[in-house]
C-alpha cells in the first residue's frame, strides 16, 4: 500500500512510542527546498538559536507527550551541498528533541549497503521510501513482511553511528 497526503501525515503524528527514519543518500531533491539550497549555497545561514517550524514545534509536543523520534543518517566525506544544507537544521532539531546521529562510511566498509531509506513506527510498522537516482522521492510504500530485520537495521545503524553534535565538533559543514 503506498502512502501520501493525509495517510501519511497520521503514520507520522499517530506513532505510540517511538518514529525513527533510516537515511542513505547524499542528496534528496525536494521541490520545496529549492530556493532554501539556493540561498544557502549563496552563503545565507539560518541562526539555530532563533530556528522555529512546524516540525521543531511538533519534536517539542513529540517529547511532551514521552514519545522519541530519531534518524541515522549514512553519510560519506567530502559532504554534498544537500547534506551541508540539511545538517544546518539537524542542530535546531537536535535541541527540539530529534535524536540525529550520523553514521559516517568514509573509508570504511558501509554496514548497511544495501538498506534503503525507511521510516519505523513504534518497531512494528516499516514504511519504505522509494527515491530515485536523482533523490526525487517515487513514493512511500508500507512493507508487508516482518519488520525484524529493520529492526536489526536500526540496531546496526545506533551501534554504528555517533550524535549529531559529536560528529560535527571540529569540521566545517
Amino acid at each position: 500500500m503506498l502512502l501520501d497526503g493525509e495517510a501519511w501525515r497520521a503514520r507520522t503524528r499517530g506513532f505510540q512510542r517511538e518514529a525513527w527514519r533510516l537515511e542513505t543518500l547524499p542528496t534528496y531533491r525536494v521541490p520545496q527546498e529549492e530556493e532554501e539550497i539556493r540561498e544557502f549555497l549563496a552563503g545565507e545561514r539560518i541562526d539555530p538559536h532563533a530556528y522555529a517550524s512546524e516540525y521543531t514545534e511538533d519534536l517539542k509536543r513529540v517529547r511532551r507527550e514521552g514519545k522519541v523520534k530519531g534518524r541515522v543518517h549514512v553519510v560519506t566525506r567530502p559532504l554534498s551541498d544537500y547534506l551541508r544544507y540539511e545538517f544546518m537544521y539537524y542542530l535546531p532539531h537536535v535541541w527540539a528533541g530529534e535524536d540525529i546521529r550520523i553514521l559516517d562510511v568514509t573509508g570504511r566498509l558501509n554496514p548497511l549497503e544495501s538498506v534503503q531509506d525507511f521510516w519505523m513506527f513504534d518497531r512494528s510498522e516499516v514504511v519504505l521510501m522509494n527515491y530515485g537516482s536523482d533523490g526525487s522521492q517515487i513514493s512511500r510504500e508500507v512493507y508487508e513482511g516482518d519488520p525484524a530485520p529493520f529492526i536489526e537495521y536500526q540496531r546496526i545503524a545506533l551501534t554504528e553511528a555517533v550524535p549529531f553534535e559529536e560528529y560535527v565538533k571540529g569540521i566545517d559543514v
